[in-house]
């Protein structure tokens, strides 16, 4: 079945792909549209979508007891384990199929996963990796907001250097977090046998082909979606897709896919923006421009965000005539 855009849109209107209204999510957070896009393109394309969440924000913005905003069958898990959960569940279904024990053996089901920071690049890594290797069909989505914001805004892996958190403020002492953001897409994508793409909701066409493109791969998916924060971003609730396309047009956050060792920049920026336009729209970079190494520390991001960009062109270069597996 061909993705059939009109219908996307037409299921974004009426607000019924996955997570409903009455979620008590921030005003302008990024994450439940990463959570629509996706399940509205799998009900387009005729799936119905079962998901498992990790502990996270989301989870606790959308299921306060007894209420909840998901409309599909939904497993809650803690932060460590739910891609374990959903590679359970699909193994579950796989079987019952063999068996001739499913009431509707044409149904098409897609197994979602669903974690932030915390889920993903730190404490649940063990168990999406294993999940992964394993060759489960299922589909894992971290809406990347760099903290653990559900907790306050403490660092994890995924916190860019110098912004500001409660674990390593930026002060007059210290620059706060010193590390560069952990690269968990190409941590996934070294498990070879898995196809990996990076999405934004500020470019939706590229978000839905790519989910279609997971639905249809045989084997495992690993999207990572840029999910602004505003709370701790400190920006306006109305920014959160500016600040998303701020991200793409300076390389910070690139638009690509690696299916089977195949790299692809789905998105060609001519020429890149200074990354410290992205730094100078939110409010949690403001104590590092302050600092007097601000633009030391600046141009370390800008030497590293301008080095990866030019890895990826040279690794689809290199791997344009590469048969994919």
């Amino acid at each position: 079945m061909a993705l059939n855009i009109m219908q996307l849109a037409t299921m974004f209107a009426d607000k019924h792909p996955g997570i409903t209204s009455g979620h008590r999510l921030c005003p302008g957070c990024a994450a439940p549209n990463v959570a629509k896009f996706a399940l509205m393109t799998a009900e387009a394309l005729g799936y119905t979508p079962v998901v498992g969440f990790a502990t996270g924000c989301m989870e606790v913005s959308t299921t306060i007891y007894p209420y909840t905003a998901w409309n599909v069958p939904y497993i809650h898990n803690a932060f460590e384990n739910a891609a374990a959960t959903v590679s359970g569940v699909e193994t579950a279904y796989r079987a019952l199929l063999k068996k001739g024990r499913l009431v509707d053996p044409n149904k098409k089901y897609a197994f979602f996963a669903f974690g932030g920071d915390g889920g993903t690049y730190d404490i649940g890594l063990q168990s999406l990796s294993g999940a992964v290797e394993r060759g489960h069909k299922f589909i894992y989505i971290v809406y990347d907001n760099e903290g653990y914001m559900n907790t306050g805004n403490q660092r994890s892996g995924a916190t860019p250097p110098g912004s500001q958190t409660t674990t390593q403020p930026v002060g007059k002492k210290l620059s706060g977090k010193i590390q560069l953001k952990k690269n968990i897409v190409e941590i996934m994508a070294a498990h070879e046998n898995v196809y990996v793409a990076t999405v934004s909701t500020s470019e939706p066409m590229d978000f839905f082909k790519k989910i279609e493109k997971a639905l249809n791969f045989d084997g495992p998916s690993f999207i990572a979606a840029m999910s602004p924060c505003v709370r701790f971003w400190r920006v306006n609730d109305d920014k959160a897709v500016e600040i998303s396309k701020l991200a793409v047009e300076t390389g910070y956050w690139p638009l690509y896919e690696v299916e089977r060792g195949v790299y692809r920049v789905t998105k060609k920026v001519k020429e890149l923006k200074p990354v410290r336009e992205f730094i100078e729209k939110q409010g949690r970079f403001r104590p590092l421009l302050k600092r007097p190494d601000a633009d030391e520390i600046i141009n370390e991001l800008q030497e590293y965000v301008t080095s990866r960009w030019e890895r990826l062109l040279a690794l689809e270069e290199a791997t344009k005539d590469k048969p994919i597996r």
